[in-house]
């Protein structure tokens, strides 16, 4: 298995991940009508023509809401950074739309990292946990699972990685862990870079 710090191709969880978490899902939920434990993509997905196209422009006006709050997530810059230096591929996989994941990138002052074709949102990728999104940029990369990195803060992230045959990072500071689907768990960004340089 190739180590963590030799792998090259590294794909990113956006929101609660780049990004300090701002959104609120039950909200979210409240707002689009969707029970408090429901997949909102996948009920949305479920519904009728004329419904789906109602749900999915209130779903982007929230969106879009929340992107214009976004945050750094601390360490987000010194771990980008370091894997530009190292001439790393770096890629985003949201379930946001790729307008949407932009914004948010240009708020945090990310934007320059990722190319835009390297940002994969709903509707260039079947939606995480599927492994759809990881496999597209592999393979524009040219890369193998066995080199990637998926990097996330919820377990979709972390199932999409598995599915794919990535290595799996869990960014999560909380009391939620999914040991099966982490192959390395940190606090922060400021830990996995960390890792990376002293491993």
């Amino acid at each position: 298995m190739i180590p963590l710090q030799n792998r090259r191709a590294w794909i990113f969880d956006l929101d609660g991940t780049l990004t300090q978490p701002v959104h609120d899902f039950l909200h979210i939920r409240h707002e689009l009508g969707i029970e408090p434990t429901d997949d909102i993509l996948a009920t949305i997905a479920a519904q009728p023509d004329d419904k789906r196209q109602v749900m999915t422009e209130r779903l982007d006006q929230l969106e879009h809401y929340y992107a214009a709050q976004a945050k750094p997530a601390p360490g987000v810059r010194a771990l980008l950074e370091h894997l530009a230096e190292l001439g790393c591929e770096m890629g985003i996989l949201t379930r946001n739309t790729r307008t949407i994941a932009l914004e948010s990138l240009a708020a945090i002052g990310a934007e320059g990292f990722f190319k835009d074709e390297w940002v994969l949102g709903r509707d260039e990728a079947h939606p995480k946990p599927d492994a759809h999104g990881i496999t597209l940029l592999l393979n524009h990369w040219q890369r193998q699972p066995d080199e990637a990195v998926m990097v996330g803060d919820f377990r979709y992230d972390l199932e999409s990685g598995r599915a794919a045959g990535t290595f799996t990072v869990h960014v999560d500071d909380s009391d939620r862990h999914w040991p099966d689907l982490t192959d390395l768990r940190v606090p922060s960004l400021y830990e996995l870079t960390h890792h990376l340089k002293h491993v």
